[in-house]
């Protein structure tokens, strides 16, 4: 049984936003608590409930893509950085909402269009697409997105 001190302390840690349980582990090690009371400390997180990858897994996906308006790929290098499973990972990610995510890419194009002064289409086709793919968008829903709000 961990230190309810140390257990206390974490749980306002998980409280305060979602956390990976890897987050929560680095968090442990940094205090300097002993790798044996680590894993009972997140086994007790778990059974009450504060700590859940599931849960976390879709609140980072729904928020980075509301909030940072990143795409896909973007957000599935950042919940394999914190050693969550592939499967809450593809879980996650199917829960954004196609339409609202191919709006997203269209409205992020539309607007960085206008802030590019190259006149050669092929070259504002190419920084229009550098852009997206840095956002984490994906290839093909970028070039369907270019072709259709034609903007070369």
């Amino acid at each position: 049984m961990p230190d309810p001190k140390l257990l206390t302390r974490i749980e306002n840690y998980c409280v305060y936003r979602e956390r990976a349980q890897q987050e929560v582990r680095d968090k442990l090690y940094e205090w300097g608590v002993f790798p044996s009371e680590v894993e009972a400390t997140i086994s007790a997180l778990i059974e009450g409930n504060f700590l859940n990858e599931e849960r976390f897994a879709n609140a980072y996906a729904s928020g980075k893509f509301r909030i940072k308006r990143w795409g896909k790929t973007k957000i599935k290098q950042g919940l394999k950085l914190r050693k969550v499973p592939d499967k809450l990972i593809a879980k996650a990610l199917n829960g954004l909402d196609a339409r609202e995510y191919e709006k997203t890419l269209k409205t992020l194009l539309e607007k960085k269009s206008f802030s590019i002064k190259e006149q050669s289409p092929l070259k504002r086709r190419y920084q229009l697409m550098q852009f997206a793919y840095g956002k984490g968008f994906e290839s093909d829903l970028i070039v369907s997105a270019i072709e259709e709000l034609d903007l070369q």
